[in-house]
């Protein structure tokens, strides 16, 4: 049987907080969230993955989503007439966790940069926030990301 790289859980696991870890996401699981999306996830956001599918904090927000949740929220995002009235266009972006407030974080969908965003809700400003996936949860955990 092969060893699954703990990597990631490890790092996250060292930081301050709880946080609940989720089994690891298939291949297959992460094959159709690619495929469904129209490009394939982040190295790093798969890596992740692979290792928990999704993170929650104490409080039950999505440090990071499953790779499932993912996959729709992002759908649902991008295919929703209504959001193309009123927002920016999504498909720049590849939300993968929620602020617990509405607002969501996100990656360049389709674009080899690893640095975070911060979309707000309310008045839809994309707003840089880590310049990686590791450093935005420590951020994240150590509470040094202002919403």
């Amino acid at each position: 049987m092969e060893a699954r790289s703990t990597v990631w859980t490890e790092a996250v696991a060292a930081l301050p907080g709880t946080t609940l870890f989720r089994p690891p996401v298939s291949e297959s699981a992460l094959l159709r969230c690619a495929t469904v999306l129209g490009h394939a996830l982040p190295t790093d956001l798969a890596a992740l993955l692979r290792e928990s599918d999704g993170i929650e904090d104490e409080y039950g927000d999505g440090l990071i989503w499953s790779a499932e949740c993912i996959t729709s929220e992002n759908q649902n995002l991008r295919g929703d007439a209504a959001f193309s009235t009123l927002y920016m266009p999504f498909d720049p972006l590849l939300f993968f966790a929620d602020a617990g407030n509405g607002d969501l974080f996100a990656l360049l969908a389709r674009i080899d940069r690893p640095d975070v965003f911060v979309w707000n809700h309310e008045d839809d400003s994309r707003t840089w926030v880590a310049p990686s996936l590791a450093k935005y949860l420590e951020r994240r955990l150590r509470g040094k990301i202002e919403l």
